[in-house]
C-alpha cells in the first residue's frame, strides 16, 4: 500500500514549483525509510472542472484525495500528514523520516 500525493497546480506558477519541490523532498525521506508513495501532477490549464474548482487555490496538494495544503506546502505538516495517511499500515517498529531526524 502507499499513500498518494496530488499537486494541482498550472505552468510558470512559482508557488507550484515551490510545492513540487518540497513534495520531491519529502517524498524522498520517505523513501529511504520504506514508505512508497506516488504522486501525480494535474495542470488546471488541461481540465475546465479543476480550472474552476482550484483556479485561485493554486497549488493544491492532496494525500490520498483529501486537501492537505493550498498556496504553500509546510514540510514538517506535510510529513505529518503522510505519517498520518499512512498510519493504518506502517510497520510496527520502523522508525519514520521525522523520528530519524
Amino acid at each position: 500500500m502507499s499513500v498518494s500525493i496530488t499537486l494541482i497546480g498550472k505552468p510558470g506558477c512559482h508557488l507550484c514549483d515551490d510545492a513540487r519541490e518540497v513534495i520531491a523532498g519529502v517524498r524522498a525521506d520517505f523513501a529511504e525509510n520504506g514508505l512508497d508513495t506516488s504522486f501525480e501532477e494535474l495542470n488546471i490549464l488541461d481540465d475546465a472542472a479543476l480550472a474552476r474548482k482550484h483556479s485561485e487555490n493554486i497549488p493544491v496538494v492532496l494525500i490520498n484525495g483529501k486537501r492537505h495544503a493550498i498556496w504553500r506546502v509546510d514540510p514538517a505538516r506535510f510529513t505529518a500528514g503522510i505519517e498520518k495517511a499512512a498510519k493504518s499500515w506502517w510497520p510496527v517498529g520502523r522508525r519514520s523520516p521525522k523520528e530519524n531526524s
